[in-house]
C-alpha cells in the first residue's frame, strides 16, 4: 500500500529531506483508497486490536472494518447525513469511532471528534459554531446528559445516536446498523469527494478566547505517512500503540491513517483512568511493537520497575506533546535500552520536526525539520535567528503548502490571517537551533517568562527540577512581580516518600541554581497533589497562570 504513495528507500536524513515526495492521487479518499483496497487485497490482515479494563477484547481485520464501515455509512445516509454535514463523535476509545469516522469519509460528511469531558456549555458552543447536525456518543450517563442539556440551545442538531444501550430521544447505533445494508457504493457526481473538501474539524483551545476550528481536507491522511513510517517507524505486520483519546488530533496521528497505509495494525486500550502498571501489562500481553506517548506517560513509566515486564516485542518508542526532559530519556534508556525519538507538531499540522531513524537523538531536542516543511526560527521583526538565538518557529508556504497542513480555521478568516499571512504560518512556539540543525523547544510564546530583563523558557527550569529525585512532575510559570516584572514559580508534584517542607524548597532552589543559570531558579515553589492536564496528557500551564492571578 505504501508504494502507491511513496517511492524510494532513503539512506540518510539528507537523502530523506531532499528526495521524499508524496504522490497525491486525484479525489483521494482514505476510506475507499486505503481501507477498502486493503479489505480487497488483504482481507484477513489485522487492522485493530482493541481492549478495555472490563475484560473486553476485539480484533478486527480490514474485511471486518469495511463491513462495519459500510453498514454505518448506509445507516447515517438513511438519517439524511450527506456530503458537507458536520457530525460530532464523542466516543473516547470505543472501536465504533473507527466505523463512524470512515463512514463519514465515505459519505463526504465532516467528522468533528470531541472529548467526552465536554460540559453542556462546551457542546452548545461547538454545535452552533459548526452547525452540528448529528452527535454520536458513547453510552455514558454524564456525556448523554450534557448533550441533552445542550440540545435545546442547538438549532442545527437533528439526531443523537447512542453507542451501546438505549435512551429516550436517542437512536440506537446498533439497531441502526443491524438494519443497514453491508455494502456502500462510492458516490459519484456532486456527492463524490474532492481533495479540497473538508474531512475533519478539530476544536483546539488557545490561551485566550473560544476554541478555534482547525479544518483538514481529504489529503490530510497522506501527510501522516511521515508521522507513521519515518518518525514512529511502524512496521508492516507490526502493532502500533499511540496513547491518545479519540477526541484529540493525536488519535489520527497514531491510530489510523499513516499506520494503516504502512501496513501496521493499531492497538487501542480504552481505559477510564490511566494506570502505568495496567498499560505496561497490555503492552506485554498484546506484544506492541512501536509505541508513542506524551512525556507525562513516560514520567510515570520510569517510576515503575520495568524489569518486571516482558517488553521484548517493543522495538521503537517516540514521544511528543510536550518537550521531553533529558532525565526521563536517560532513565527510560537505562531500563529498556530504547532511545526515545522526539517529535513536534500541532493540530494544524502533521509531524513537523522530529528525530528520524537516521539521526542520533539529542535528549530534549525535537530533532530536525520533516520533508515538505520549510521551517525557520524568526525574531519579533521577522528576521531569521542565528544559531543559539531564541525565536518563533514558522513555516514558509510561499512555494507550496505541505501535504497534511490545515487549510485554515473554519469560518474564521480573521483568526487564520492572524497566524498565517504573507506566505508564513506562525506556530506560536518558541525554540532555538543548534550548530547541527537540531531544534530545541523553549515554550509557547505565552509561556516564556520575562524576569528582570531576562527571557526564561519554562522547559529548561522544569528539566533541571526533574533531575531531583523528589520531583515526580512539575510545571514552571511566571508570576507577576512589581520589581522584576515576573518571577519564576514551580508547581510540583512530589515523588513517593517526600513531603513538603521549607528545607525541601531551598534544596530544590539550590539544585536549579547549580544545574542551570542562577537567575532561572524558582523564587516560588508550590506543592500540589496533581497538575491540571488535558486528556491527552499535556500540562495546562494556562490554568496554573489563571490560578496564580487570582491569588
Amino acid at each position: 500500500m505504501l508504494e502507491k504513495f511513496v517511492s524510494g528507500n532513503f539512506t540518510s536524513y539528507e537523502d530523506f529531506v531532499q528526495n521524499f515526495k508524496i504522490k497525491v492521487p486525484d479525489n483521494f479518499n482514505f476510506a475507499y483508497d486505503v481501507v477498502d483496497e486493503l479489505a480487497k487485497h488483504q482481507p484477513r490482515k489485522t487492522a485493530m486490536v482493541w481492549c478495555d479494563d472490563n475484560g473486553g477484547e476485539e480484533i478486527f481485520t480490514f474485511e471486518q472494518i469495511k463491513y462495519y464501515t459500510d453498514k454505518t455509512a448506509n445507516f447515517f445516509k438513511s438519517l439524511g447525513i450527506k456530503k458537507g454535514d458536520r457530525v460530532m463523535l464523542i466516543l473516547r476509545g470505543r472501536y465504533e469511532f473507527w466505523f463512524c469516522l470512515l463512514a463519514l469519509h465515505k459519505l463526504g460528511a465532516i467528522a468533528v471528534p470531541a472529548t467526552h469531558l465536554l460540559t453542556a456549555k462546551d457542546i452548545v458552543y461547538r454545535n452552533n459554531a459548526a452547525d452540528i447536525k448529528m452527535i454520536v456518543a458513547l453510552n455514558e450517563p454524564m456525556v448523554l446528559e450534557h448533550v441533552d442539556q445542550a440540545h435545546g440551545q442547538s438549532p442545527s442538531l437533528k439526531y443523537k445516536v447512542v453507542v451501546g444501550g438505549e435512551r429516550e430521544g436517542w437512536i440506537s447505533f446498533y439497531e441502526g446498523i443491524a438494519n443497514a445494508q453491508s455494502n456502500f457504493e462510492r458516490p459519484t457526481g456532486a456527492q463524490a469527494t474532492t481533495n479540497d473538501d473538508i474531512s475533519l474539524l478539530y476544536f483546539t483551545s488557545g490561551t485566550t478566547g473560544y476554541p478555534k476550528m482547525v479544518q483538514h481536507n481529504f489529503t490530510y491522511p497522506l501527510g501522516h505517512i511521515i508521522t507513521a513510517k519515518y518518525w514512529q517507524n511502524v512496521q508492516d505486520g507490526g502493532l502500533h500503540y499511540t496513547v491518545a483519546d479519540t477526541g484529540w488530533a493525536k488519535a489520527v496521528w497514531g491510530k489510523i491513517y499513516g499506520q494503516w497505509i504502512c501496513g501496521s495494525a493499531v492497538f487501542v486500550y480504552d481505559y477510564i483512568k490511566f494506570d502505568p502498571k495496567r498499560l505496561l501489562q497490555m503492552v506485554e500481553k498484546y506484544k506492541v511493537t512501536t509505541f508513542c506517548a506524551p512525556p507525562t506517560i513516560y514520567r510515570f513509566l520510569i517510576k515503575e520497575d520495568l524489569s518486571q515486564y516482558n517488553l521484548e516485542s517493543l522495538r521503537y518508542c517516540v514521544v511528543a506533546g510536550e518537550p521531553l526532559n533529558p532525565e526521563v530519556y536517560y532513565q527510560f534508556l537505562k531500563a529498556t535500552g530504547i532511545k526515545l525519538m522526539e517529535g513536534y507538531g500541532q493540530t494544524e499540522l502533521t509531524v513537523t520536526i522530529a528525530t528520524f531513524p537516521w539521526m542520533e537523538p539529542k535528549p530534549g531536542s525535537m530533532g530536525k525539520p520533516a520533508p515538505g516543511y520549510d521551517i525557520d526560527i524568526v525574531d519579533e521583526n521577522g528576521r531569521s535567528c542565528d544559531i543559539g538565538e531564541e525565536g518563533q518557529i514558522v513555516i514558509r508556504t510561499h512555494s507550496s503548502k505541505p501535504v497534511g497542513m490545515f487549510d485554515g480555521y473554519y469560518r474564521d478568516l480573521e483568526r487564520t490571517k492572524e497566524v498565517w499571512h504573507d506566505g508564513i504560518y506562525y506556530t506560536g512556539d518558541m525554540a532555538w537551533r543548534d550548530e547541527d540543525g537540531y531544534f530545541w523547544f523553549v515554550g509557547r510564546a505565552d509561556d516564556v517568562i520575562k524576569s528582570s530583563g531576562y527571557r526564561i523558557g519554562p522547559f529548561e527550569v522544569e528539566s533541571a527540577l526533574m533531575e531531583h529525585p523528589a520531583v515526580l512532575e512539575c510545571a514552571v510559570t511566571g508570576v507577576p512581580d512589581p520589581i522584576r516584572g515576573q518571577v519564576v514559580k514551580a508547581t510540583i508534584v512530589l515523588s513517593k516518600g517526600y513531603k513538603p517542607s521549607q528545607e525541601l524548597i531551598e534544596e530544590l532552589q539550590d539544585h536549579v541554581k547549580k544545574t542551570t543559570a542562577p537567575y532561572k531558579y524558582p523564587r516560588i515553589i508550590e506543592f500540589v497533589d496533581e497538575l491540571p492536564k488535558t486528556i491527552s496528557g499535556k500540562i495546562r500551564r494556562v490554568e496554573i497562570r489563571e490560578r496564580n492571578s487570582k491569588k
